[in-house]
């Protein structure tokens, strides 16, 4: 394993996102039959998941180790993979995924 990798930070954030990722890929489909409350709660999830996909973004930026890299190259084109141009800037995709997640918010009780 790579030393990005090996890093006891890098770890922790790596299983929180998988953890979040997991709670909310699992109740995606049943936000609108969630109460408010859990709505909340989901859209919670929500930030505190791009949260943390950004600092992960920036630390692999930031790295120069190989597997870094090649994960940071993988996320690229997994964003092209989505339909996204292959020039998107990654920030302006998580900026956007923000507007998204407070316009969500703002329609729990429109």
């Amino acid at each position: 394993m790579s030393s990005f990798f090996n890093s006891d930070i890098v770890q922790e954030e790596l299983k929180e996102i998988n953890t979040l990722q997991e709670s909310i890929y699992t109740s995606v489909f049943a936000f609108s039959a969630m109460d408010r409350s859990e709505q909340l709660d989901h859209i919670e999830k929500l930030k505190t998941l791009l949260s943390l996909q950004q600092v992960m973004y920036t630390r692999l930026s930031l790295s120069d180790d190989p597997q870094a890299i090649e994960m940071k190259e993988n996320l690229r084109k997994s964003i092209m993979t989505m339909g996204f141009p292959a020039d998107t800037d990654v920030t302006l995709l998580f900026d956007s995924m923000q507007k998204t997640i407070e316009a969500l918010e703002k329609n729990i009780d429109a």
